[in-house]
C-alpha cells in the first residue's frame, strides 16, 4: 500500500509541474493550428496547384489494388476495393512542409521580438577579472594585490 501512495505521490509532483501545463497547451493549440494549415492546404493551396498544373486532383491520385478502373477515389472506396492513395499522401506531405515553414517563419518572428537569455549584447566590452593567480604558489587572489595573502610573495 506505502509503495502505491508513493508512486501515486510521484504522479501529482509529475502532472502538477509547469512543463506538463504548458506541454498540454502546445499539443491543443497545435491541434487547432493544424486545422487552419490543413484548410490553407486543402482550399487555397491545392486548387492554385491545380489551376496550374492543368486542373488535376491530388485526391484523386490512387491505384485501385484490384486492377480495376475508377473515376474517383470515392467511387473505388464504394465499391469496397482497396486502394493506394498516393495523393492523399502527397497533399499529406504539402501540409507538412507548410506547417513547417509556417513554424520556422513564426520562431523566427519570435527571436526578434524576443531578447535572447543567453545572449550576451554585442556593444559590451568584455568585462576586466578582478582575481589573478599567483605566479608562485597558484593560488587565485585579487587583481589588485601586492602581495600573495598565501606564501607572502612579492608580486610587484
Amino acid at each position: 500500500m506505502e509503495k502505491y501512495k508513493s508512486f501515486l505521490g510521484e504522479f501529482k509532483a509529475f502532472i502538477s509541474k509547469g512543463n506538463v501545463m504548458d506541454m498540454a497547451v502546445g499539443v491543443i493549440i497545435g491541434a487547432a493550428f493544424k486545422a487552419i494549415v490543413d484548410s490553407l492546404v486543402k482550399d487555397i493551396i491545392m486548387p492554385l496547384i491545380s489551376g496550374i498544373v492543368g486542373g488535376l486532383d491530388f485526391s484523386n491520385w490512387f491505384i485501385a489494388l484490384d486492377g480495376g478502373r475508377y473515376e474517383t477515389l470515392a467511387a473505388a472506396q464504394k465499391a469496397g476495393t482497396a486502394t493506394l492513395n498516393y495523393g492523399v499522401f502527397i497533399t499529406a506531405v504539402i501540409n507538412f512542409l507548410i506547417m513547417a515553414f509556417v513554424i520556422f517563419v513564426m520562431i523566427k518572428m519570435m527571436n526578434k521580438l524576443l531578447p535572447d537569455k543567453h545572449r550576451k549584447p554585442e556593444s559590451a566590452a568584455p568585462e576586466a577579472p578582478d582575481t589573478k593567480v599567483c605566479r608562485f604558489c597558484k593560488t587565485e587572489i585579487a587583481v589588485d594585490a601586492t602581495r600573495c595573502p598565501h606564501c607572502t610573495s612579492n608580486l610587484e
